[in-house]
């Protein structure tokens, strides 16, 4: 790693931003330089565990004020894109939390911003940067022919208990289909590559303001291997999300995130042994090499309009 130290201005001091943010503060090629929030206590007690570094209410005035290399971007999702193109206007390198934007022409329009400013584009999908991503691919030669890929997401109660943000209670731009989904469409895309909504229902209470509570869903990857949704909201489980993919010679199974089970023909599934990687840490090595200008994995705002296609088409039926 270089030991170039890259100035990053946050830009959304809350939940959604706190872990990255501490990742941040320890990475030794980026240091928060300045941060920004609507809201001014978080804001500044966002600055004071960062170094007590700038801070500021307004975003504009810290993109004019700041000597920035990078942003990063958690706030609202109906608020990415006109934060972005400024972000983008002033040729900042821009991470990215998902879903890209609140919007497939939203999202189309950040890429093409990105792209003339000519930066490096990324998005967090922590996902891809576990250990867990590479065994799932080593182990996809050992399913035989994919019949079917499953992907469920049960919750208890939502916004999740350590989630009670209020945007992610409402339809305009809250709900499981736009907080969790992007996670297990972007996960089929990186091992599968494209994927169509075929059909979709969503089920929604009678608050005409609040997000859904179900969706049935039927997709299809590019070969025609299927591929189902199963989601529900408010019931009586505990939470339980499950990526299960089946072979004609084995079945892989991604349960709650971090635990992969895998069984042969007419086996029970195992769990497999994984260890643990530090998976924002190795989001920004690959973002700090990309600005350097060394190839780098990552997850682009291409991908993210792709799968802001596929929530788009999921919640087409509202």
């Amino acid at each position: 790693m270089s030991q170039t130290v890259y100035r990053i201005g946050v830009i959304g001091a809350g939940v959604m931003g706190e872990r990255m943010m501490n990742a941040i503060r320890t990475h030794e090629a980026f240091r928060i330089a300045a941060i920004s929030d609507v809201s001014a206590e978080r804001a500044q007690e966002a600055a004071r565990l960062s170094g007590d570094v700038p801070w500021y209410t307004d975003y504009r005035e810290l993109l004019a004020a700041e000597e920035l290399d990078a942003v990063y971007l958690a706030v609202p999702p109906k608020f990415h894109h006109a934060i972005a193109l400024d972000v983008l206007a002033h040729k900042k390198h821009f991470l990215c939390e998902k879903p890209l934007a609140n919007s497939l022409a939203e999202a189309e329009e950040m890429l093409q911003a990105a792209k003339a400013a000519g930066v490096v584009h990324a998005m967090n999908f922590p996902t891809y940067y576990q250990a867990i991503f590479p065994e799932l691919q080593r182990r996809l030669k050992e399913l035989g022919t994919i019949r079917r890929i499953d992907i469920l997401t049960h919750f208890h109660q939502w916004p999740r208990p350590w989630q009670q943000t209020p945007w992610l209670s409402g339809r305009e731009q809250g709900g499981f289909i736009r907080e969790v989904l992007p996670h297990f469409t972007h996960l089929t895309y990186a091992l599968f590559g494209d994927l169509e909504v075929i059909r979709s229902e969503v089920d929604y209470p009678a608050d005409p303001q609040a997000c859904e509570t179900g969706v049935s869903a039927f997709l299809r990857l590019a070969d025609g291997t299927p591929v189902t949704i199963n989601g529900l909201a408010g019931i009586a489980h505990e939470e339980y999300l499950d990526y299960r993919i089946y072979g004609t010679e084995g079945t892989i199974s991604l349960q709650n995130w971090t635990n992969l089970y895998t069984g042969g023909d007419n086996e029970r599934t195992s769990r497999v042994e994984i260890p643990l990687v530090d998976r924002l840490a190795n989001l920004l090595d690959e973002f700090a090499r990309a600005m350097e200008g060394k190839e780098a994995r990552l997850v682009t705002f291409e991908t993210g309009v792709k799968v802001q296609k596929v929530l788009e088409a999921l919640l087409s039926n509202e």
